[in-house]
């Protein structure tokens, strides 16, 4: 039942949903091609203000008539601290000049919960009809559900333990993305602290599917068709995949980023705060390892996130990996430099032979 449902309701030929990354990794090409082959693409609002939004949704429109959706995330209150803030400028400062970044007053995000930006991308997703919307670093309010609802846009939530699995359900989100401890980039933990939320996607699905009845969509180091297999063998009615997805040609993701995934080990990839105030998994590098002992002392996000921006650009513009933010799930062997259309055909082949038993 909850696979057919997730299959009718989302409109999928296959169960895969690209991840949304955030940062310019997803692009209008990259989700527009998953959509035109079966799968369901995701556009990335995280970072966007209601006019980059609109832009992405209409470029994504003239590429695909099938449906996609977007992800947001759920604002949460934060404050700017002044003995944080000074730590992270001081520790910034040697990279800002070995980098040959020139010194200039950083924008930094005001000290609340930013509301405002949110609720006019909600507004823009039911004015452009979105037909999903799906939600990282919290649950979104009742008002929001409801408002959602009433266009019937399907809603889902993203959770990291059981416990974020079950509180997603009560909210009366339609299906659940759950994100192992194997998955890339930002963490998507909101009722634990983020060590608590280090499950592993295989202990993780069996666990929340015996106690929740919304559609499970498995997320975390998922790059083949034996890990799709895997995870709908435990209970996922559809994987998320992310990382197969950065190393496509239609992402948005730097050749160096590309490159660093594709020629990674499995256990070069790391948890680190140090880029943007919040735990991501990437590939380890020098800043990394360099702030790694000072973690607990920097800014959260997204103030972390505003005082690196700048070396994080310039690593990039100087082909510099060692001061990019890598972001990798842990499965980095598996990455391949390929169209999105080859990855989901060899990924669906994979499955058929796992189910057909060769």
């Amino acid at each position: 039942m909850k696979q057919a449902s997730l299959y009718e309701r989302l409109h999928l030929t296959h169960p895969i949903i690209q991840a949304p990354m955030a940062g310019g990794i997803s692009t209008p090409e990259l989700t527009a091609a998953v959509s035109n082959n079966g799968c369901l693409g995701m556009i990335a609002a995280g970072y966007l203000d209601p006019d980059a939004l609109l832009k992405e949704i209409k470029a994504v429109k003239k590429k695909t008539k099938n449906w996609f959706g977007v992800n947001l995330f759920v604002p949460n209150v934060y404050e700017i601290e002044d003995c944080a803030l000074h730590t992270s400028k001081t520790l910034l400062e040697p990279i800002h000049e070995s980098l040959h970044i020139e010194q200039h007053q950083v924008s930094l995000p005001e000290a609340k919960c930013d509301d405002d930006n949110y609720h006019q991308l909600i507004d823009l997703i039911i004015r452009e009809k979105v037909p999903v919307c799906t939600f990282t670093f919290g649950l979104p309010s009742r008002d929001v559900i409801h408002r959602l609802k009433q266009q019937h846009i399907i809603l889902i939530g993203t959770a990291t333990t059981v416990k974020e699995a079950i509180e997603i359900e009560r909210a009366g989100l339609d299906m659940v993305i759950l994100q192992g401890s194997e998955a890339g980039g930002h963490r998507g933990t909101f009722l634990h602290t983020e060590d608590e939320g280090l499950i592993g996607l295989m202990a993780l699905i069996p666990q929340a599917v015996r106690l929740i009845n919304i559609p499970v969509i498995a997320a975390g180091g998922i790059m083949d068709g034996r890990a799709l297999m895997a995870a709908r063998c435990l209970g996922a009615a559809a994987v998320q995949m992310g990382t197969a997805f950065l190393t496509c040609t239609e992402s948005g993701a730097t050749d160096i980023h590309k490159q660093a995934v594709t020629k990674a080990t499995d256990s070069q990839t790391t948890l680190t705060s140090a880029f943007s105030g919040k735990k991501a998994r990437g590939i380890n590098n020098t800043f990394i390892r360099m702030m790694q002992k000072h973690e607990h002392d920097l800014p959260v996000f997204p103030i972390q996130n505003a005082l690196t921006k700048s070396i994080r650009a310039a690593s990039s513009n100087q082909n510099n990996r060692e001061f990019m933010s890598l972001w990798s799930g842990q499965s980095p062997m598996l990455a391949s430099l390929q169209s999105a259309e080859e990855l989901i055909e060899r990924v669906m082949e994979e499955a058929e032979e796992v189910w057909n038993g060769i």
